[in-house]
């Protein structure tokens, strides 16, 4: 049997799962950005300002996006744009708009956006991992059909195979496989970030993009609602340049760039270093 898609009614307001699983996601990252972000001699003011207006901007672009690429159907049914509890937020989309926010908060607090984005990076991950179980809620964003003994096979709870069956139909669930990679490269990460002097700054950001987007590439593979432009899926296109502009990035810094960029550990060091020398020089002259 289905899970009902609506968690609880507040008289004439249905409460769906798919909004309280985002919830939930977006409040745990953001709380473990925080404490990240101290480490790194960000306030937490700025993170929760930065919150602020980067979820809901995110959220209109993860809609817009997808809209977009329906717009067909989307002409035809114009009230259907803002119902977003029954899913249809283009995670990509999202991370555009998000991102966009984040480099111009950064910019207006004088803060280097790569410092920002890197300690962000692995909580995005986690967020779009918890997120994916909103869409096996609403048993969207699967596979092609499989068979019951298939998702036996993989061991499964059997409320996962249950939701799985949509229609007479068993299906590869892609939400699963997908918020499985999510969560182990946000481990891989954060396992790679705290070392000291051993990412550049940028290069947790640049990881996550490589991490994310091959992962994305293959499993969008295999998903029966993904987005096209003519043959081709729009969410691979996206995924491969993704990968090749985090492996760009960081060839580029260890092999192009000089002076080489701070280490990610250093915090806000390197700045607070500059400008003390830069006040010595002005009061000396």
């Amino acid at each position: 049997m289905a899970i009902d898609p609506i968690a609880f009614e507040l008289g004439p307001f249905s409460v769906a799962w798919y909004g309280l699983i985002i919830v939930v996601g977006m409040l745990l990252s953001i709380s473990l950005i925080i404490k990240e972000a101290e480490k790194r001699d960000l306030t937490e003011e700025f993170i929760v300002d930065t919150a602020f207006w980067a979820i809901p901007i995110g959220i209109l672009g993860a809609r817009l996006y997808y809209v977009l690429f329906e717009l067909e159907f989307y002409l035809q049914n114009p009230l259907r744009i803002f119902y977003i509890w029954e899913g249809g937020l283009a995670i990509y989309g999202g991370v555009i708009a998000g991102i966009l926010v984040i480099y111009l908060q950064s910019k207006k607090e004088d803060l280097p956006p790569r410092l920002v984005t890197d300690v962000l990076a692995p909580y995005i991950l986690l967020g779009q991992g918890i997120g994916r179980w909103g869409n096996f809620i609403n048993q969207e964003a699967h596979g092609g059909e499989v068979s019951r003994q298939f998702l036996e096979n993989l061991y499964l709870p059997e409320f996962i195979i249950d939701q799985m069956y949509k229609k007479g139909s068993y299906y590869h669930p892609t939400f699963l496989y997908e918020s499985l990679w999510n969560f182990l490269g946000m481990f891989i990460i954060i396992a790679i970030r705290k070392k000291d002097k051993f990412l550049l700054r940028g290069e947790a950001t640049a990881s996550y993009l490589i991490w994310y987007g091959l992962g994305r590439f293959f499993i969008e593979g295999m998903r029966t609602d993904s987005l096209y432009i003519g043959a081709l899926r729009v969410s691979q296109i996206l995924s491969l340049l993704l990968v090749l502009a985090g492996l760009g990035f960081i060839f580029y810094q260890r092999k192009v760039h000089y002076p080489k960029s701070p280490y990610y550990t250093e915090g806000l060091a390197p700045e607070r270093a500059f400008a003390q020398k830069k006040e010595q020089y002005e009061n000396n002259k």
